[in-house]
């Protein structure tokens, strides 16, 4: 319902409306609907909870559309109030009163200006000792056995040609690509074959690696330190995580200077299914 009034609005939407810059201010009334007023205020603050697909429309389309919908929001709600508010309503309306003050609010935590001394010490908590990371670039051949990996550890032994013997005899996706796996690093692959790829110099072969996917030979071509980011790289992630500390820490403290009782009540939680208990 919600959809079709804003989409029945947005419908309406022809002409910019004809209110001259400098005359206007919150209080502006640009209706009444049976003697209540709906201000240039009330458009501000619906503009800024609509959807993101309606934030780029021009002005002067969200501007006619907000105001018609707001009138006929307003008809409708006098409708409703004129026929009794049921309880369910009346639950409903205390829910979105709740829910809406509990956002703004804590969007006023959350955006309040972060300073450049908050981001950098952020950024040395999280980086400040942290090593830079090593990548490997590694090539394996994938067999069924331990006899067939030993054999192929004997040939490249004798000198044959690692990415020749991968397409010949791999059983993995990469064998026709000469066995390459090309660059990764901790935790991208399997505990036993990442711990015998560690423990190779650049150059070696492994011994026979048994893994859930059968037995490995495993070649590792070269490494690399990837570096540390630098604070202009991860400063937007950096701004997330210390607005959402800032949101958790002062929740936790209102929660833990508020007075809440929990009763000690036996209950269903299928109780929240029963539309009954609250019907009248």
């Amino acid at each position: 319902m919600k959809r079709f009034l804003m989409s029945g609005a947005m419908a309406l939407a022809l002409a910019a409306p004809a209110y001259a810059d400098g005359h206007v201010n919150g209080e502006t009334v640009l209706a009444t609907v049976n003697g209540e007023a709906i201000t240039v205020g009330h458009l501000i603050a619906m503009r800024q909870m609509l959807p993101a697909e309606y934030q780029t429309l021009p002005d002067e389309v969200l501007f006619d559309g907000m105001l018609e919908q707001l009138i006929q929001q307003q008809v409708l709600a006098e409708a409703a109030e004129a026929s009794d508010i049921s309880r369910e309503m009346q639950l409903g309306l205390e829910n979105e009163r709740r829910a809406f003050l509990a956002a703004m609010f804590m969007d006023d935590v959350a955006m309040a200006e972060l300073t450049e001394e908050e981001l950098q010490a952020e950024y040395d908590a999280i980086y400040g000792d942290a090593e830079p990371t090593v990548e490997y670039n590694a090539a394996h051949i994938l067999l069924e056995t331990e006899e067939e990996a030993q054999a192929i550890i004997d040939q490249l032994a004798e000198g044959a040609d690692f990415a020749e013997l991968a397409a010949e005899n791999s059983i993995g996706p990469s064998g026709p690509n000469g066995g390459a796996l090309g660059w990764f690093g901790a935790g991208m692959m399997v505990p036993e074959f990442e711990e015998a790829v560690f423990a190779l110099e650049v150059g070696g072969v492994s011994a026979p690696v048994q893994t859930q996917f059968g037995w490995h030979v495993v070649l590792l071509n070269e490494t690399r330190e990837q570096p540390l980011p630098t604070l202009e790289e991860v400063a937007p992630e950096l701004e997330e995580e210390l607005r959402r500390a800032r949101v958790d820490a002062r929740l936790q403290e209102l929660t833990e200077a508020a007075e809440i009782e929990r009763p000690e009540v036996e209950i269903d939680p299928a109780v929240i299914r029963d539309q009954a208990l609250i019907a009248e």
